[in-house]
C-alpha cells in the first residue's frame, strides 16, 4: 500500500520520501496468492460468515481460528455490530465501487513503470471435490454478488488437464473471469520500489516509531530518535497503523488477521491461473519464484508466534492433493490490518492538517493497492474534500 502511494504520487510531481523497514517479502501483500480478487464485494462482516463458522473453525479441519478469544473480544464485538444487514449492505456498495476500479488501476500503474507483463488478466478456477461444497459453492458464486467479475462452469477439456494433476477427484468447479494475478508479489515489490527511486523519490530503511504533534501538524520521530517533518504524511503502515493513528488521537480498530503458506521452488504445475480448492479454503498460485499454497484465518493479538499447526495443515493438503513439488518449501506467516466492518480506511485525519491514512484493507490489500493510491492521489488534488465524507473514513467507527 506504501509503495503504490509513493509511487503514484512520485509519477503526479509530489516529492517522496518512503519510510520502510524493509523487510522484504514479510508483509501480508507479499505473502498472499497473489491473486486480484474483484470478486470478492461481500465484506466477511455478515450474517453469513457467522453462519458459516462451526464449519470453517480450525478445530474441525476449517481454515479460521482464534486461539485467544478474550483477547480480541473488543474487535469481535465491533465485527458483531457491523455484521447487521444494513451496515453490510451499505459496505458491500462501497466495497463493489471500489474493486471495480482495482484492474484498471493496476493496469495503469504498471503501464506508467513500464512492467504491464507483472498482471496477468486471466481470471482463476474454483473447485470442488464434494457435493456439499459445490452446492454451497455454486449457490454463492452463481447466486451473489461478484461485482465485475464473471463465472461459469469450467469445460470438461479444462477440468480433465488439471484432473489429471491431482490426487483427488474434482466434482466439478467455476472459471471466473475478470479477476486477475500478479504475475510474482516479490518482482512486484522490487519493480514498484524502483519505479519510486527512478521518479526520483527516496527510500529510508528505517522503522517508525510514532507521530508526534505540534500544533495542527505531525511528524515523524524513527527508532534512532530523529525526527523526520513533512508537508504532508501517508500512513500505510499495515497493523502498524492503529499504533500511529493513536500517537494523533485517531481510532483505528485494527486486528493482526494473520495468514499462512508454503511455497516450493521445485515443481511441475503447469502454468494456469490460480486454483482454489474450496473445500479445503486454500489457494494455489504459480508465480516466476515458486509455487504457493495459502490458507488460513488466524485472529490473534500482536507479537504471538507462529503457529506450526497452520504449516502441517498446509503440507498436509498438499500430500493429500498430489501437488507435484519436490523438496522442502519455504514457510510465511503474516499479518492482514483488518477493521471489524473488512472494510479499509482511507480518508484525511480530522485530529491534525497534514495526515492522510491508507490502510486496514485485510484479505484485498494487493488487490485494492493501485486503486488506493489513485485515490490518495484525490484526496492531496482536492483539499477541500472534507473529512468523514466516504463510507472509508474511520470516522465511521466513532459515529
Amino acid at each position: 500500500m506504501g509503495l503504490a502511494c509513493a509511487v503514484r504520487l512520485q509519477l503526479a510531481g509530489q516529492d517522496c520520501l518512503l519510510i520502510d523497514p524493509m523487510r522484504d517479502g514479510t508483509a501480508a501483500s507479499w505473502g498472499n496468492a497473489g491473486h486480484v480478487a474483484i470478486e470478492q464485494v461481500s465484506p466477511l462482516a455478515s450474517w453469513s460468515t457467522l453462519r458459516s463458522l462451526p464449519r470453517r473453525w480450525f478445530g474441525r479441519g476449517g481454515p479460521v481460528d482464534v486461539p485467544r478469544p478474550f483477547a480480541v473480544a473488543p474487535w469481535l464485538w465491533g465485527f458483531l455490530r457491523a455484521c447487521a444487514t444494513e451496515r453490510h449492505k451499505a459496505g458491500q456498495h462501497a466495497l463493489r465501487g471500489f474493486l471495480g476500479e482495482a484492474v484498471p488501476a493496476w493496469r495503469q500503474l504498471l503501464q506508467d513503470i513500464g512492467q504491464p507483463e507483472l498482471l496477468r488478466e486471466d481470471g482463476h478456477v474454483v473447485l470442488w471435490e464434494t457435493s456439499d461444497g459445490e452446492r454451497r459453492g455454486r449457490a454463492a458464486w452463481l447466486g451473489g454478488d461478484i461485482g465485475d467479475a464473471r463465472a461459469a462452469p469450467i469445460d470438461e477439456e479444462a477440468l480433465g488437464r488439471l484432473q489429471a494433476r491431482l490426487a483427488v477427484p474434482i466434482r466439478a468447479g467455476l472459471r471466473f473471469e475478470g479477476s486477475a494475478q500478479v504475475s510474482d508479489p516479490v518482482m512486484l515489490l522490487h519493480a514498484l520500489r524502483k519505479a519510486l527511486l527512478d521518479a526520483g523519490g527516496r527510500c529510508l530503511r528505517a522503522e517508525v516509531d510514532g507521530l508526534r504533534r505540534e500544533g495542527d501538524l505531525a511528524h515523524i520521530r524513527l527508532d534512532n530518535g530523529r525526527c523526520v517533518e513533512a508537508d504532508r504524511l501517508v500512513i500505510a503502515a499495515g497493523p502498524g497503523s492503529q499504533r500511529l493513528m493513536a500517537d494523533i488521537g485517531e481510532h483505528a480498530p485494527l486486528i493482526e488477521e494473520r495468514g499462512y503458506h508454503l511455497q516450493w521452488r521445485d515443481h511441475d504445475w503447469p502454468d494456469v491461473s490460480p486454483v482454489v480448492f474450496e473445500d479445503r479454503s486454500v489457494i494455489l498460485t504459480r508465480f516466476e519464484g515458486g509455487l504457493r499454497l495459502a490458507g488460513f484465518v488466524e485472529f490473534v493479538p500482536p507479537g504471538q508466534p507462529p503457529d506450526i499447526r497452520k504449516w502441517q495443515r498446509l503440507r498436509a493438503h498438499a500430500v493429500a492433493l498430489g501437488l507435484p513439488v519436490r523438496g522442502e518449501p519455504t514457510a510465511w506467516c503474516g499479518a492482514r490490518p483488518t477493521l471489524p466492518d473488512y472494510l479499509p480506511a482511507i480518508g484525511r485525519s480530522r485530529t491534525v492538517s497534514n495526515v492522510s491514512y491508507a490502510f486496514g484493507h485485510q484479505h484485498l490489500g494487493l488487490t485494492l493497492a493501485a486503486a488506493t493510491a489513485t485515490r490518495v492521489l484525490d484526496l492531496y488534488a482536492d483539499p477541500a474534500c472534507p473529512s468523514g465524507s466516504s463510507p472509508f473514513d474511520l470516522q465511521r467507527f466513532s459515529r
